[in-house]
């Protein structure tokens, strides 16, 4: 790494990877350097797109380049245990997608082998970077709302998605929990942790995928959480947090928000709106920039994102999908 520009490459050619990619290249203190794919032809034409030095048709190279700082893997869920491995293993750092893994199992696998290697490794959580997201945070911690009694948030695409699209293949780790439901228990992860009970019931697909999940968590502190994931039907993607004193909701887009209003007993609404030096809501730059100060500062996870915070939200969706029924091929 050199002393200011943090050198990337990103494993995988779908649409998060050619996402984040149009990001790096605009960062200036970021330089994307290789990317890798299963076939030589996706990787070279993702490289002309981008304007990547290097294309590699197999994983095995990338993860060996030691011209690469940080390794982005942005394959399905099913992919990330083997990918993220294979590239901790031979000493780079990695940004893995969300979820971070197909279950738990592989997830404590995966923190373990970094702990052993000495390297970075964080989920692509981007909305525990986004500015807005972190104030929300920050005033409920303060107490802006009082004791949280209240978590409601949900995310849902209309589709409809063929069986074997990767949202409704189980092999790929299809379904809405693991692509869409992560967003809504991170989120009520975010501001009261692991919950000490779940419940949670779901419509299952034929093939044994989620079309649909709802569940409701419980904290000893009393605090309820409802959320919803669909993919079967485009919700409105809000959220909202009641606490003894007062309320933010969030009306669109509660992951990566524009705004948000705070409502506190017998005080007007303030509404909270993004700063437009930020970047646009849809932004994935703030978590880009998180893991290139975290790589430089010499930390091994990042403290927005951090790695037991990401232990516990793969236990939450194991319990989920444990309630509900699904199990991938993969699992037995």
């Amino acid at each position: 790494m050199t002393e200011q520009r943090v050198r990337w490459g990103v494993l995988a050619t779908g649409g998060i990877a050619a996402a984040f990619a149009a990001e790096l290249v605009d960062l200036p203190d970021a330089e994307l350097v290789a990317v890798a794919s299963r076939t030589e032809a996706s990787a070279k034409a993702f490289a002309e797109r981008f304007g990547i030095e290097r294309a590699y048709g197999d994983w095995d190279a990338l993860a060996n380049d030691a011209d690469i700082d940080v390794v982005y893997v942005a394959t399905p869920h099913s992919a990330h245990r083997a990918a993220a491995g294979l590239c901790l293993e031979a000493g780079r750092n990695v940004l893995v997608e969300k979820a971070f893994t197909l279950n738990s199992r592989e997830a404590v696998e995966l923190v373990a082998l970094a702990g052993e290697r000495g390297g970075f490794l964080m989920e692509a959580m981007w909305m525990y970077c986004n500015p807005l997201v972190r104030r929300l945070k920050s005033l409920v911690d303060d107490g802006a709302i009082g004791e949280v009694r209240t978590i409601q948030a949900d995310f849902g695409l209309a589709g409809p998605f063929p069986p074997a699209h990767r949202l409704r293949d189980p092999a790929q780790g299809g379904g809405a929990l693991l692509d869409l439901g992560v967003y809504p228990v991170s989120f009520a992860h975010l501001l009261l942790g692991e919950p000490a009970d779940i419940k949670a019931s779901a419509v299952l697909s034929p093939e044994g995928a989620d079309l649909q999940t709802a569940a409701l968590f419980s904290w000893d502190s009393g605090a309820l959480a409802a959320l919803h994931c669909s993919i079967v039907g485009g919700t409105g993607t809000s959220a909202s947090v009641t606490g003894s004193l007062g309320r933010i909701d969030i009306p669109d887009g509660f992951f990566h928000p524009e705004r948000f209003v705070l409502h506190r007993d017998g005080r007007d609404p303030e509404e909270f709106v993004l700063d437009p030096a930020d970047g646009p809501r849809n932004t994935l730059r703030h978590e880009a920039s998180e893991v290139m100060r975290a790589v430089r500062a010499g930390e091994t996870e990042s403290p927005l994102v951090p790695l037991e915070g990401t232990l516990a939200v793969m236990r939450t969706l194991d319990a989920v999908r444990e309630r509900i029924g699904v199990r991938y091929p993969q699992e037995g």
